[in-house]
């Protein structure tokens, strides 16, 4: 996220307001301006033409085209519900939306006395897709578990194949809701990052998003795909990078390059950390967030551990035999981690804390 906006001409919801009313009086003849009711006879193509105008030099990303482009021809969003043709939002259309809604959000407060608000309400945003995306997720695993109980017990009756089917397209259906909003949440969570300064990092729960070929395909099928996706991201087999940072930690421009250099050098690279929720590793977590990258999250076992917990989740660490790892200074858990991976020969990037940038003024830090 560099650009200040999404679309080169309009950075707020009033500019795209104006825009709108402008491309319906340049398209309707004898337009009178004091006509009020001018406006509210604006027809939809107007609108259509003024979104197309703002976005048509816009670069909609791949993960939107993903999750709102390929999706089945059909759904049910509902037991009970006949298969419908329901449309997606536009990829171009509901990108741009959500850049123009976080981008408002701080102009709205700007140099106000509310200003201060402006961070936690934004965060609020993008937690509400977070939400929204672990409710569906959920109820797709509620849709899946039912799946997969009914193709167990075979029955060879018509009326069998159809609630096979019913309950795969509603599977399916929910899988792609899923996507499309955890699509929305990752990109707002970009924004949020452009504008603080700061990545956002959930209350609570794991990120984890993946946009979803949404062909009509068997339960069976279904089932299989999906046990695999999960497999893949809670055991990824990918290349093993380490990471692990003090909870005070806050330049996380210097983290996101050497990331991207690591990643440029190990495309398929798996991220894991030690599991803390603010500071280095929340950072590093919100990075791959925004790369696609899956991560896995080491955290330690006190009950069985007690105080010693820390050192032996380093160990596990040490043992999976990484090809890169990033050590951020913290404390003693962190030094004895990067003792242990210096005596192991993996390559590791040592950052001290009084090495980082100056922290970005803000009056108000969320952190979840």
């Amino acid at each position: 996220m560099t650009k200040e906006t999404t679309s080169r001409r309009l950075t707020s919801f009033a500019d795209l307001g104006e825009a709108f009313t402008n491309a319906a009086r340049n398209n309707t003849p004898d337009c009178d301006p004091l006509d009020d009711s001018a406006e509210h006879d604006l027809d939809a193509t107007d609108r259509e033409l003024a979104i197309a105008d703002a976005i048509r030099h816009d670069t909609t990303t791949t993960a939107f085209h993903e999750a709102f482009g390929d999706v089945g021809a059909l759904a049910i969003i509902a037991p009970g519900e006949e298969a419908a043709e329901l449309d997606m939002p536009e990829p171009a259309e509901a990108q741009h939306d959500c850049h123009a809604i976080m981008v408002t959000l701080f102009d709205l407060f700007r140099d106000t006395r509310l200003e201060a608000s402006a961070q936690a309400i934004a965060w609020g945003f993008v937690n509400s897709f977070h939400y929204e995306a672990d409710k569906l997720a959920r109820e797709e695993d509620a849709l899946s578990r039912e799946l997969g109980e009914m193709v167990r017990r075979y029955d060879p009756s018509e009326i069998y194949a159809v609630e096979v089917e019913e309950l795969t397209l509603r599977a399916q259906t929910k899988a792609e809701q899923r996507d499309a909003i955890a699509c929305m949440r990752d990109y707002a969570a970009d924004c949020y990052r452009a504008q603080t300064g700061r990545p956002w990092s959930s209350a609570r729960g794991t990120k984890v998003s993946s946009a979803t070929t949404a062909s009509q395909i068997a339960g069976l099928d279904f089932l299989k795909a999906r046990a695999t996706a999960l497999r893949e991201q809670r055991n990824p087999t990918g290349p093993l990078v380490v990471f692990s940072g003090g909870q005070e930690w806050h330049d996380h421009e210097q983290l996101y390059a050497r990331l991207d250099q690591i990643k440029a050098r190990v495309p398929s690279m798996t991220l894991c950390t030690t599991a803390q929720r603010k500071g280095a590793d929340a950072i590093a977590t919100a990075w791959a967030a925004s790369r696609g990258v899956p991560v896995v999250a080491f955290t330690p076992q006190t009950g069985r551990y007690g105080n010693r917990a820390g050192f032996v989740r380093n160990d596990q660490l040490v043992s999976l035999r990484p090809v890169e790892a990033i050590v951020c200074e913290g404390s003693g858990i962190q030094g004895h981690l990067l003792d242990k991976l210096k005596a192991a020969n993996v390559p590791t990037h040592a950052f001290r804390a009084d090495r980082q940038a100056p922290a970005p003024e803000i009056k108000r830090t969320i952190w979840g």
